[in-house]
């Protein structure tokens, strides 16, 4: 008697650590996976500048990207060396 208690105990045990690592665990990564991603995002938000040209034509450079112009995004961080671009204004 005591080995079949034995028995579906670990049958028990089985079914248990099956459905746990056929469920749990892949609803765990993908919330990693989704916190990963939005961090990634607010670092690029917290690490970038805006600049951009306001109706007027002025330069307005912002920590928030402006409403209804189009803007470009620059790092905070530089990269290393020099970046020569002659289609900046």
């Amino acid at each position: 008697m005591r080995q079949l208690g034995l028995l579906v105990l670990a049958i028990v045990l089985g079914v248990a650590a099956w459905w746990w690592f056929s469920h749990e665990m892949p609803r765990r990564e993908r919330e990693r996976a989704v916190a990963a991603e939005a961090e990634a995002r607010r670092a690029e938000q917290v690490s970038s500048l805006y600049r951009w040209r306001d109706v007027n034509g002025v330069l307005q450079v912002t920590e928030q990207p402006p409403k209804g112009h189009r803007y470009e995004r620059i790092s905070r961080t530089p990269e290393d060396g020099i970046e020569v671009r002659g289609d900046r204004d």
